[in-house]
């Protein structure tokens, strides 16, 4: 009685922990945890870091390719105090950080399958091909102009086009950067799109999921006293709708996006992304959250490139 007690209690504060408690042990238990988060992304991490400080690639070796959470991050650790060159590298020891300290926190093993590596790469890939339907479906009920007519001004050529969800500072920045800048996605190689997509779909997801619903549940839940099934609702709704917004508008300057203006198409899709990725984080953890961002930019980007440009 006592065993059968105690094992009652352990799956009480499973419940508590996580939406749904998978099979101890098992692969959706085993992936959800934070130490497969650290190892899954870091690779992602690290190609990001190199990848944005050249690539063979000039547009890399500017600054203003970075996400724009990326530097988000950046600001908020200069703000602080820390000195220019520690807060480029701040951003990617902060996901590792924060996730080392999840892990410890959520009393979960430690142990590691590296065969679960490679499946967890497929699931990310599965769990971003419905967004990739809609994205498709969007752009193509608007008949021949589809591109134009759901996506805004595109060139003549395109047909249509993905909703990109990996807004760079360049696209952000305000009115002093070059033309060559804000002139976008023409002048901007793949590979540069790519490293961007990767960047987006962690730092996003640490911002918007990891960081600010969190935040907000802290804000309802424990400061306004609301029900918890509210203050879930509330705090993703609000942050998908954060999400969707920040690809048009600079939140630390109030500057409109010029790449990509307002446009209720887009900013419903980016609303549904990020209830999506919100569900995927409440389900599956924040590694495969911002892995299955980073495939779906990933995916998008060259799509685009090899179909619709």
């Amino acid at each position: 009685m006592p065993r059968a007690k105690k094992n009652d209690n352990a799956g009480n504060k499973r419940s508590k922990s996580q939406l749904f408690n998978f099979a101890r042990d098992s692969y959706l238990e085993r992936t959800s945890r934070p130490i497969y988060a650290i190892t899954f992304l870091l690779p992602f991490i690290v190609f990001y870091e190199i990848g944005t400080f050249g690539i063979n690639t000039d547009v890399l070796n500017q600054s203003q390719i970075r996400v724009v959470a990326f530097v988000w991050l950046q600001n908020l650790l200069e703000s602080l105090g820390f000195g220019g060159k520690f807060a480029w590298v701040a951003p990617p020891v902060a996901v590792v950080v924060i996730l080392m300290a999840l892990q410890i926190t959520s009393g979960k093993q430690w142990r590691l399958w590296l065969g679960d590596i490679l499946p967890m790469g497929v699931e990310c890939i599965l769990l971003a091909v419905p967004l990739i339907v809609l994205t498709l479906f969007l752009s193509s009920s608007g008949g021949p102009q589809s591109g134009a007519a759901v996506f805004g001004d595109s060139p003549p050529a395109v047909q249509s086009e993905f909703v990109p969800m990996c807004p760079s500072a360049a696209e952000q920045g305000p009115a002093t950067l070059s033309s060559e800048a804000r002139r976008g996605t023409p002048n901007r190689s793949l590979l540069a799109d790519i490293v961007t997509g990767i960047g987006a779909g962690i730092y996003e997801e640490l911002v918007f999921r990891l960081i600010l619903i969190c935040l907000l549940m802290l804000l309802f839940q424990d400061a306004l006293r609301l029900g918890h099934k509210g203050s879930i609702v509330l705090s993703v709704l609000i942050s998908a709708a954060l999400f969707s917004a920040h690809h048009h508008v600079d939140f630390l300057t109030g500057q409109p996006n010029v790449i990509d203006p307002f446009n209720l198409t887009k900013f419903v899709f980016r609303t549904i992304a990020g209830i999506y990725f919100a569900a995927l984080f409440a389900i599956r953890g924040f590694g495969i959250t911002a892995g299955t961002h980073a495939s779906y930019n990933i995916i998008a980007v060259s799509i685009t490139a090899h179909f619709f440009q």
